[in-house]
């Protein structure tokens, strides 16, 4: 039968209940390790990821899929007449959905390919709901609506607690990563509009109550549809937001999820994130 399928990639976390529920297909970037090539699937555990790269002897190296493995992964699920709607990680943090662009013009299904211009539980709000309106037997018009509208109403915070994986991923100073080392700073951007925008900076985790404080008052004048928590080896503070936030919403799920490769690689130890979007 006919239908539309929903293509994601591994830098969107999301529980695991949902990919096969949904039937969202994941197509997994790479990371590269010490020399060693590892898939980003669910073979790779993400607490034993912090630890291999903890003890690397360099910052891993993250690459998107061969246009190759987009290209038959379409082919497949357009096999028997379906369309497809593929939704990748932001431009500015990796070439994976120009990847898919690519294998979009080589394949002879109808694929649309969507830069989210988020990653991580901000991709996949819009991966789930994309999902759930596919299984619900909705047009790709209305489905393509629907993302959109996730899209203008979606944030994603980011916390840094040590700067030195931007540093060494080329997306920010040397000397900035040696004054954080030095002065202990945090930092909490936001990815706006693909860029990676400071919110606020300061010496130690206070830097993050304060600024979640203020997070907090902003969420009381918005009408919240969903609450994501992400962190790569920062469950203490991940978790102290959670609670904080269950309260403002009690009958709101709201998981915590450690992130993947892609963005533990990024962002770092002790990094975490909170994504949300509105009606």
């Amino acid at each position: 039968m006919a239908n539309i399928k929903i293509v994601t990639d591994s830098s969107s976390t999301m529980e695991t209940e949902f990919i096969k529920k949904l039937d969202i297909h994941v197509i997994p970037l790479s990371i590269m390790l010490d020399g060693v090539i590892y898939s980003d699937n669910d073979e790779l555990d993400k607490e034993k990821f912090m630890e291999m790269m903890s003890t690397a002897k360099a910052l891993p190296k993250t690459s998107q899929p061969p246009i190759g493995e987009f290209a038959e992964l379409y082919d497949k699920l357009g096999a028997d007449g379906s369309s497809v709607i593929s939704i990748h990680m932001t431009e500015s943090l990796s070439g994976t959905v120009n990847a898919a662009r690519q294998a979009a013009q080589l394949t002879k299904t109808d694929v649309t390919v969507i830069d989210c211009t988020f990653t991580d539980q901000s991709q996949s709000f819009i991966v789930i709901r994309a999902a759930e309106l596919a299984q619900q037997g909705a047009s790709k018009e209305e489905i393509l609506k629907e993302i959109e509208q996730i899209i203008s109403k979606s944030k994603l915070f980011i916390g840094i607690s040590n700067l030195d994986n931007l540093v060494k991923g080329g997306r920010v100073s040397r000397v900035a990563g040696m004054l954080s080392n030095i002065f202990n700073m945090k930092v909490v951007m936001e990815l706006k509009n693909s860029e990676l925008v400071v919110q606020t900076k300061g010496r130690g985790t206070k830097a993050f109550t304060k600024w979640f404080e203020e997070c907090k008052k902003e969420l009381q004048t918005l009408k919240v549809k969903q609450i994501g928590i992400s962190h790569a080896d920062g469950l203490e503070i991940a978790q102290y937001f959670k609670d904080s936030l269950q309260q403002m919403f009690p009958d709101m799920h709201i998981p915590i999820l450690h992130t993947g490769p892609i963005i533990a690689t990024h962002a770092g130890k002790g990094a975490f994130a909170v994504m949300f979007y509105t009606e």
